[in-house]
């Protein structure tokens, strides 16, 4: 009687197993290529206009069972923003606290619409963006098309607030420059991987 329990215990333990392996091979996922993005950040001064690149980002989509959308998150290293001047790029880290505040995050909380016409696609996307260590909820509109099979090219652009994340918009020269509270970020970025579905 006691190996008879023990047996069935064991076959559902094993059952289990696979059952939860199963799912986890289901899900799939798209990454951001590393070499193959560009994201530009821009805005003004009372004395000029200015960029600033992102050099390293990485992100991932991740679908469910059926291929759609399942989560998402981005992850930019503050010090990876440069711009050809080396002062410049010293505020802007004492802006973000950098040492304090890494990075800058974005986690997808819905994908409010998603249109696939051909290769074509547009999607609207809610989600929390953290930067100087404080979040904010935000919509992005992104375009984009399919390039290969298991592979997206998305652009857009993205304009945000310093003060909206509680940060300081930095000043140089005793003050003589300032840089104003609006930027904007304009992304290019390949996504890889898997499949995509309208649902």
């Amino acid at each position: 009687m006691y190996i008879t329990k023990l047996f069935k215990r064991s076959m559902l333990l094993i059952f289990c197993s696979v059952l939860i392996s199963v799912n986890f091979s289901s899900a799939q996922s798209l990454k951001i290529n590393p070499k193959s993005f560009n994201m530009v950040i821009s805005g003004t001064t009372n004395v000029h206009d200015f960029e600033t690149k992102v050099t390293q980002i990485n992100g991932e989509i991740v679908l469910g069972e059926t291929n759609q959308v399942q989560s998402m998150i981005v992850n930019i290293p503050v010090k990876s923003i440069r711009s050809k001047e080396k002062l410049m790029d010293t505020k802007t880290y004492e802006a973000f606290n950098a040492d304090k505040n890494p990075n800058i995050t974005f986690k997808l909380i819905e994908v409010s619409a998603l249109e696939m016409d051909g290769e074509n696609i547009n999607v609207v996307l809610t989600g929390n963006i953290t930067m100087a260590g404080f979040t904010k909820k935000i919509t992005i509109k992104s375009s984009g098309k399919k390039v290969k099979q298991g592979a997206y090219q998305f652009k857009g652009s993205i304009a945000l607030k310093m003060t909206d994340f509680k940060m300081t918009p930095p000043t140089a020269m005793m003050g003589l420059m300032r840089v104003g509270d609006a930027v904007t970020i304009k992304y290019d970025a390949l996504f890889e991987g898997a499949q995509l579905t309208q649902n």
